[in-house]
């Protein structure tokens, strides 16, 4: 059993699949409590759901992308078996994780989008820097950029383990809090192997849930 907030089709509106119609399930609960968190209403409540009642939530959409969200989904240790049902089933699964939990664990299928939390966030003493070590070319490194501090830590990190030779890193902007044109002139200035991504779906339909 799982406990679900939310199941919903939309377009993808982070990493490189950007745009692409996706079908989200937002698992409830999360053991951090970043500033910028825009899904605080995931932090409880929710339906209990077993593995066959998401699957066949899933397959009514007739989806090629499904994403994996939260909340912070591998908190609840159900979400695991899942992301291999998902994955059995010929999707193209990814789970969006704050990388503050153990991944080793998840399915190699699954492409993995791992945060970084920065000093903004206020829950950068959680990384988990092992996760690094699991990472591959199909997964992807996320920084959300609170400000030039953040800018810069993000930089001495991308530099000192050298991420960018791992996977795809992608400087995000926190929303209305850094200027996205700012930090994509930062970017340029600094000549950063890293990708700029803005939330298409904020773009598209600012705050709200189920998009």
């Amino acid at each position: 059993m799982l406990r679900v907030t939310e199941i919903f089709y939309s377009l993808q509106g982070e990493t490189s699949r950007m745009g692409l119609p996706t079908v989200f399930i937002r698992l409830t609960g999360c053991p951090l409590r970043c500033g910028y968190c825009d899904t605080s209403y995931a932090f409880s409540g929710g339906k209990r759901m077993d593995l066959d009642e998401i699957m066949r939530e899933v397959a009514s959409f007739a989806p090629r992308y499904v994403t994996l969200t939260g909340g912070e989904p591998l908190a609840q240790a159900g979400s695991l078996a899942l992301l291999t049902a998902l994955c059995d089933q010929g999707y193209s699964v990814s789970l969006e994780t704050s990388g503050a939990l153990d991944i080793s664990q998840v399915d190699t299928r699954v492409s993995r989008i791992l945060d970084i939390k920065t000093p903004g966030s206020g829950e950068m003493e959680k990384n988990h820097w092992g996760n690094l070590d699991y990472l591959t070319g199909q997964d992807e490194i996320k920084f959300v950029l609170c400000d030039r501090a953040d800018y810069d830590w993000a930089v001495e990190k991308l530099q000192e383990l050298k991420l960018d030779s791992i996977c795809a890193v992608l400087f995000s902007p926190a929303y209305s809090q850094l200027d996205s044109a700012e930090l994509a002139n930062w970017i340029l200035q600094d000549r950063l192997p890293v990708r700029l991504q803005l939330q298409l779906h904020k773009l598209l339909w600012g705050e709200c849930a189920g998009r």
